[in-house]
């Protein structure tokens, strides 16, 4: 497989996995506006709905940005190399990073780095039941 093939099937997978990321987002809004919509109507409980709301909202788009992350690497390794386009890389991957890391620490509710500590303090109250 020539050289050539190569970086246009890489580049039409980055393309596709873009695609697939917006979807996935799109998809992940969807699908926790029905879920929050369905249990707050059975339970009544409309805050607890909303924080379960939030949780899989994050988890959507957060899942998305991943994918996004991944096709822009794929796209910057299959174009030609030069500093402006690892900048622009880098810039994205750090920007995307940060949005994922926020969200995940919004999604759990502790700094990652916390997150064994707060583990082991849920099941040892589990234990303790």
């Amino acid at each position: 497989m020539p050289i050539d093939q190569a970086h246009a099937a890489f580049e039409t997978i980055a393309k596709a996995l873009e695609l697939f990321g917006a979807a996935t987002i799109i998809g992940g809004i969807l699908l926790a506006c029905l879920l929050y919509l369905r249990d707050g109507s059975r339970s009544g409980d409309w805050r607890e709905a909303y924080t379960r709301f939030r949780s899989n909202l994050g988890r959507g788009i957060l899942l998305g940005l991943e994918l996004l992350v991944g096709a822009d690497i794929i796209a910057t390794i299959t174009s030609p190399l030069t500093y402006e386009s690892v900048a622009l890389l880098a810039g994205i991957v750090l920007i995307r990073t940060f949005l994922s890391f926020s969200l995940e620490t919004e999604i759990e509710g502790c700094w990652p780095w916390q997150r064994a500590a707060l583990e082991r303090r849920e099941k040892q109250v589990r234990d303790e039941r």
